[in-house]
């Protein structure tokens, strides 16, 4: 009997906690089939476009959403016959609505839910929009704040640093939706610590053969944008030409984008500035409580989270990991 097209399995989030990175890893598997684009966002749809969101960007970026069936079941068709068959759109664990189609449409698929400290992977959503030009507010904290106003102006969900964080309310609503043994939740710290380990975790979820992957790709980080007059001056540039390129072929502003963030980024490679424990401290109340409820619909430890430390980005931890697993 011939399989429909859909997938096996899918990485339903978080964004800014490893997806990307889990994503390629998978993809090297000899016995995973996963789709390009990665993150088609169908079943953040209902066979319909997507709402007409309103932040820098949000525009543009709707072009690339595949929201009609016939395209996505497209996507697997080049499937190898016995292979597993996956996506990767991680907005899927935050969108209740999404869950539900999922759980409706999808009946055996199994889900892969990434989280990473709430604050450190809010404070790198920010970044990533920062330094692709898109946020206009230079300072982290501040931004955290106008999360509210922006959802209420009808901005993309990219934009909620906070409410994509609240893993412990996405997981319980999922759960009541499926069961948890179709679930697999991994930590972002062990994508870093553990990579070899932590995919093979994956694949014994997934009932595939382990010790295919050694490695997991670094993640989509972006060069530091330091506060100045570059950001004043070109990032207007590029919230208008991502406006803009609403209007034209994806491919269009492509080709246009790099050039920009490079004038954006300026000379030299910048590190980005890790939290103070004065910021974190500020941020800890709006996660708090979440965190308990995740610690409680899980099963795990989740209090290193209230810790005032920050953890550093990707290429910091990654290379602290290396170091200590070095001889002496």
């Amino acid at each position: 009997m011939e399989r429909r097209p859909q997938p096996d399995f899918l990485i339903i989030g978080a964004p800014k906690a490893g997806t990307t990175a889990l994503h390629s890893a998978l993809a090297r598997h000899p016995q995973v089939f996963a789709t390009t684009p990665k993150e088609p966002k169908y079943w953040l749809c209902d066979d319909a476009p997507p709402p007409h969101w309103r932040g820098p960007g949000d525009k543009h970026s709707q072009q690339e959403w595949v929201w009609r069936r016939t395209d996505y079941d497209r996507l697997f068709a080049a499937a190898p016959e016995h292979a597993i068959r996956g996506e990767s759109t991680p907005f899927y664990l935050y969108s209740t609505s999404a869950q539900r189609r999922i759980a409706q449409e999808l009946p055996d698929v199994k889900l892969i839910a990434l989280v990473r400290d709430p604050i450190d992977r809010a404070y790198s959503n920010w970044m990533h929009l920062w330094c692709d030009g898109l946020e206009p507010v230079a300072d982290f904290p501040t931004a955290f704040r106008l999360q509210d106003r922006r959802a209420h102006d009808g901005w993309a969900p990219f934009w909620r640093y906070r409410e994509l964080g609240l893993y412990g309310q996405q997981l319980d609503h999922l759960y009541g939706l499926v069961g948890e043994d179709r679930v697999l939740v991994v930590r972002y710290r062990d994508i870093v610590d553990e990579p070899a380990m932590t995919v093979d975790r994956a694949c014994r979820f997934l009932g595939i053969e382990q010790g295919h992957v050694g490695h997991i790709p670094k993640d989509n980080s972006r060069t530091y944008v330091e506060p100045g007059w570059r950001p004043k001056v070109v990032g207007p540039v590029v919230r208008g030409g991502a406006w803009l390129a609403q209007f034209v072929p994806p491919e269009v502003w492509r080709k246009s984008y790099p050039p920009l963030l490079r004038q954006l980024a300026g000379p030299g490679d910048h590190h980005r500035p890790r939290l103070t424990p004065e910021q974190r401290e500020q941020l800890l109340p709006a996660f708090a409580e979440d965190i308990e409820l995740l610690t409680k619909v899980s099963g795990q430890d989740f209090s290193d989270w209230l810790s005032t430390s920050s953890r550093g980005s990707f290429q910091e931890r990654a290379r602290l990991a290396e170091n200590l697993s070095e001889p002496a």
